[in-house]
């Protein structure tokens, strides 16, 4: 009961944060934000169009000649005050994602805490924004350095399932570099960076540095395609992140841009079941399997299939679903009916298919929730390559087990797919261990660790078509990509 009182305030129609002030859209459009576990509207959406995107930018643009010249060490200083609050403020920010998002509380309290990561990180900016020189670098009495600029107005395109830690991949860097920003989270979870931009008005940033606009789609474009716009962030589905990452070109901008994935996780013969079956089972099912970084397939490599197969239906079956502010909950709802309906209609394909279904999710019913758009963890075998829930990113709590004859195999199977975000091996051998994060064709690694999520001081990376661009998000990528370098070359008569 107290957990449903916590959760009836409704938050009204979201404002947008432009030039130092909260707005309310003038749009007529607007969507209802549910909470996933109730099937309860919390809050309603505005999608902005062109011209308050234009009032955001111009903002921005105004902002920046001020914020460009204000010091790096200066600039720090925003973000050591925005650190301190945020940790005040680190309960209210996680309870804030769960009742949006679905996941569960101390997954949200994760999700917090990379954000905050992140602004750590981007408080060192007077070292990670240093350039480098060389004397007598040209020729006698001529020195030669290279000094990083920023550039202007940047904005990121955000998803659904990380709403507050994204963002930080992106806008601490950006704004620490002299930049100034634009938010755009994604319409179906507006609330947590409500919440955040509420902290960063606390914090003090001058007017115009740090901006949020509500929308979708329609957004989006307008930000990308935006004149006063000098580079796009983007996290989300590849088909989209092919689109925004064109548009960006076709405007001359830069453009870093996070697509979909498909991880595969080897488990080696030699591998310690009891260690890896828990890690497994987090990878693939936390979050409810929506996040680029989740196991989607599980490939045996030899002997060990059988046990591995019975340790994963077992332990799947144990998985306490529910809300996500039941601290006894390990997995929430997915974000939508209609993510809830296509992640079924895989389940159904994959039997079409004739793959086995081991543990079926789609009956799962929490009670007191009824409504809430659940799934239960899901385990198919007898999967092959061809299959559309082999191929396919379905973004939900269904694994698929696999079999390869040997490391050689399984590496193939990660190289023939399109995707190249993550894949992770289970083994005690150190041989198997380098042949594999040597030659699997993906950006983040895990040996024995079914998450490979880069801290905040690496870059978040991906390859194939889970990433268009050549810098990704977090540190001193963003500090490239947020800067340009200016050779400067020097000679006194």
């Amino acid at each position: 009961m107290a957990i449903l009182e916590e959760v009836a305030k409704h938050y009204g129609t979201v404002p947008n944060y432009v030039g130092g002030q909260w707005v309310e859209s003038s749009s007529r459009e607007q969507l209802e934000v549910m909470n996933p576990a109730l099937d309860e509207p919390i809050a309603r959406v505005p999608l902005c169009g062109e011209e308050e995107v234009d009032q955001a930018v111009r903002a921005a643009q105004a902002a920046y000649p001020e914020w460009r010249e204000t010091p790096p060490i200066e600039r720090a200083r925003y973000m050591f005050r925005l650190k301190k609050i945020m940790e005040s403020n680190y309960e209210r920010i996680a309870r804030v994602i769960t009742q949006e998002n679905g996941k569960v509380i101390d997954e949200a309290r994760g999700e917090v805490r990379r954000a905050i990561e992140n602004v750590e990180v981007a408080a060192g900016i007077t070292s990670l924004m240093m350039g480098y020189s060389l004397e007598e670098g040209a020729a006698a009495g001529i020195d030669e350095e290279a000094i990083r600029e920023p550039l202007g107005v940047f904005a990121a395109i955000c998803p659904f399932n990380f709403p507050a830690m994204v963002p930080f991949w992106f806008w601490p860097y950006a704004v620490a570099c002299g930049n100034t920003f634009i938010v755009k989270p994604s319409e179906m979870v507006p609330v947590t960076q409500v919440k955040i931009f509420e902290l960063i008005e606390e914090a003090g940033f001058p007017a115009g540095v740090v901006n949020m606009i509500h929308g979708g789609a329609e957004t989006g474009r307008a930000l990308a395609a935006h004149p006063g716009v000098d580079g796009i962030s983007f996290v989300g589905s590849t088909p989209v992140a092919r689109a925004v990452y064109a548009l960006a070109g076709e405007h001359g901008k830069r453009a870093q841009c996070q697509g979909g994935a498909k991880n595969l996780l080897v488990v080696m013969p030699d591998a310690d079941l009891r260690r890896a079956v828990p890690n497994i089972l987090s990878s693939c099912f936390g979050t409810a399997g929506q996040r680029c970084l989740a196991g989607a397939i599980v490939v045996a490599v030899g002997d060990g299939y059988a046990q591995l197969q019975e340790d994963l239906v077992e332990a799947a079956s144990r998985i306490s679903v529910g809300y996500g502010l039941d601290e006894s909950a390990q997995m929430g709802p997915v974000i939508s009916k209609d993510s809830r309906q296509r992640i079924l209609g895989y389940v159904e394909q994959g039997l079409a298919a004739g793959a086995r279904l081991l543990l079926d999710g789609r009956r799962c019913r929490v009670p007191g929730y009824e409504k809430g758009y659940f799934v239960g963890p899901a385990i198919f075998d007898n999967v092959t390559p061809e299959m559309s829930i082999a191929q396919d990113e379905i973004f939900g709590p269904v694994l698929c087990l696999m079999r390869a004859e040997s490391l050689e195999e399984s590496i193939a199977l990660i190289n023939e797919s399109p995707y190249g975000n993550a894949a992770s091996i289970y083994t005690r051998d150190g041989r198997s261990a380098r042949e594999f994060r040597h030659r699997a064709d993906v950006g983040n690694v895990g040996i024995n660790i079914g998450i490979p999520a880069p801290m905040a001081y690496f870059p978040f990376c991906g390859r194939k078509a889970s990433f268009f661009g050549s810098l990704h998000g977090q540190t001193r990528d963003c500090i490239d990509f947020f800067t340009d370098r200016k050779v400067v070359i020097t000679r006194w008569f």
